[in-house]
């Protein structure tokens, strides 16, 4: 992807733009606000009250911004964090380095920012004892899990815009890698995406969205 550049948010934490797609990689309306409601709020504090150990699978590094976030509450509320992101083209570090996140956060956290972002790929990162990342330069189609997942990030394009991430193989091959009882969540709401998680098996639950949008997705692998 080409021409990317900054943008500033409603609640002005920055945002990538693409041209090609004439897309964000968040809200427009604040890409903190958005990823802490969806991923943190709706998502990790859900997965933590059953264990305090938790798996995530993260579909879109992106800014690394629901890594950080996830990263920033794990060390507040006491959780050890095993984190696997797939990231098929990985943001240029001029872009990385422009954006304003840790101006909102403690100084304390600034450091694991970085630490997130010149992480190797490909292998095993200790970012604090709690909190082991691991990225993977490849696309979810490519990508064959080896292991099961408490909670996984959907935070890919929008159907609309990447309507083959979306689809029921891809789908599928989440359900398949989560733990009975684990959890698949993501801003989007559409009626398509509920169908497809609901013939594949998830129990599918709409939740109120972030500020100014109406709808998002939560889904729980139901229990054997």
């Amino acid at each position: 992807m080409a021409n990317l550049s900054l943008l500033q948010t409603r609640d002005h934490s920055h945002t990538i733009y693409v041209p090609e797609l004439d897309e964000t990689y968040h809200s427009r309306n604040g890409a903190i606000q958005e990823s802490t409601y969806v991923y943190i709020q709706m998502g990790l504090e859900e997965a933590a009250k059953a264990t305090n150990t938790l798996h995530i699978l993260e579909i879109g590094f992106g800014t690394g911004l629901n890594a950080w976030l996830t990263l920033i509450a794990s060390q507040n509320s006491n959780l050890n964090i095993h984190y696997h992101t797939l990231e098929p083209y990985p943001l240029p570090y001029e872009l990385i380095t422009g954006l304003n996140y840790t101006k909102q956060y403690p100084s304390e956290f600034a450091e694991a920012f970085s630490a997130i972002h010149e992480a190797p790929w490909e292998s095993e990162n200790t970012i604090y004892p709690s909190f082991i990342l691991h990225k993977h330069q490849i696309t979810l189609a490519d990508f064959i899990p080896d292991k099961k997942y408490n909670l996984i990030y959907f935070d890919a394009f929008g159907p609309d815009k990447q309507p083959e991430m979306w689809q029921a193989a891809n789908l599928t091959k989440l359900y398949l890698c989560l733990n009975n009882g684990g959890i698949w969540v993501t801003y989007a709401a559409k009626g398509e995406v509920k169908r497809n998680l609901k013939q594949i098996g998830f129990e599918v639950q709409r939740l109120p969205g972030p500020p100014m949008k109406r709808h998002m997705l939560r889904a729980i692998k139901p229990h054997a």
